[in-house]
């Protein structure tokens, strides 16, 4: 076993403390990561809040870790000791089911291990990336390209792969008319890649405030849905909309922005569930979807997309002892965009 410093929480809104772990001993195919840099996704604030319930306590959060390889098994031949890799949200699954076999491992018959708040398939709890090192399977850990700092990568393994597993899986290219509601940790990547991708991008934001940084990050138009006349204005414009927000949003209202056969996907989960008229959907065959990670050869592909096009997140950098006060940012909104954990500071 090998031991590393962490942070957990005891129990649901419990502080943060410095505790330690063991991390399994090196099997055959495994790589031990020496982590670097941890990003802070929301959903670590829901689980470590136990928001949608089944929280296992003591947690150590984080699923967007990026490091060095430290140490390899015997039968890895992937990654090398030295290299830049990172880790995401999910570090095994059974390798032999149909999604598995395709590459879209998030959605395994038998069950992903999550890489915190889960057991593995011998029972024993997952502990995440707000620790110093993590030993994962080499078929779960990707490669960071050289072009990518450690602590811009980090927020990608998971903001990044949620927002381009979408936009690739509905053919987003050129031609195509999307539109990215929100502008925060998920949304100003979906821009970006949206953008990359050749679309003519639309933001959809509450007010004008971020409409210059919009602009900036590859949109073409904004537009504040607190202005009834958005929704006249954009009226069966876009092939797609990609909902980055947690709120509920009114359903009905951005069904209508929709063209024939176009889709709202949604990748933020709000607390309550959403509601709509079936109506919206049957009149221009409009269809409501929704879109989980993606798998590892999609995220190496996402990383390597990143890399080529100079798609980065905007991150403030923290210490260890910043987390809880980070919490309380990200649920005020105090964020652009991402906050990203310096697990030397551990």
């Amino acid at each position: 076993m090998c031991k590393a410093h962490v942070l957990s929480v005891a129990s649901a809104k419990a502080p943060f403390e410095k505790t330690t772990i063991e991390r399994r001993n090196l099997r055959p195919d495994d790589v031990l990561i020496d982590i670097k840099y941890c990003g802070i996704c929301h959903s670590d604030i829901h689980n470590a809040y136990d928001e949608w319930g089944g929280g296992m306590f003591p947690m150590v959060p984080g699923h967007e870790m990026a490091g060095v390889v430290t140490a390899v098994g015997p039968e890895v031949t992937k990654f090398g000791v030295g290299d830049h890799v990172g880790a995401g949200c999910f570090v095994d699954s059974c390798g032999l089911c149909e999604y598995c076999l395709s590459g879209e491992e998030q959605f395994c018959t038998k069950g992903v291990i999550n890489s915190y708040n889960s057991l593995d398939y011998d029972g024993n709890p997952t502990y995440g990336g707000y620790s110093q090192k993590i030993v994962v399977r080499e078929d779960f850990v990707v490669r960071i390209p050289d072009a990518l700092e450690l602590d811009v990568a980090s927020p990608l393994l998971c903001a990044g792969i949620t927002t381009y597993s979408p936009l690739k899986h509905w053919n987003v290219s050129p031609g195509k008319k999307v539109a990215i509601v929100g502008l925060g940790g998920l949304g100003h990547l979906a821009v970006q890649y949206a953008h990359a991708l050749g679309a003519e991008v639309t933001v959809l934001s509450q007010s004008l405030n971020k409409k210059d940084e919009a602009l900036s990050l590859g949109a073409d138009h904004y537009f504040a849905t607190s202005d009834p006349a958005t929704f006249s204005e954009l009226t069966g414009r876009f092939d797609l909309i990609l909902n980055t927000v947690s709120a509920n949003l009114d359903v009905n209202a951005y069904l209508s922005l929709l063209r024939v056969d176009g889709t709202l996907v949604n990748v933020g989960a709000p607390g309550q569930p959403d509601k709509y008229h079936v109506f919206s959907l049957i009149m221009k065959r409009r269809s409501i979807a929704g879109s989980l990670v993606g798998g590892i050869r999609e995220t190496q592909e996402m990383l390597d997309f990143s890399a080529q096009h100079g798609i980065a997140p905007k991150i403030e950098v923290i210490c260890a002892d910043q987390v809880d006060e980070a919490f309380e940012r990200i649920l005020r909104s105090d964020v652009r965009y991402r906050f990203v954990i310096d697990m030397s500071t551990l």
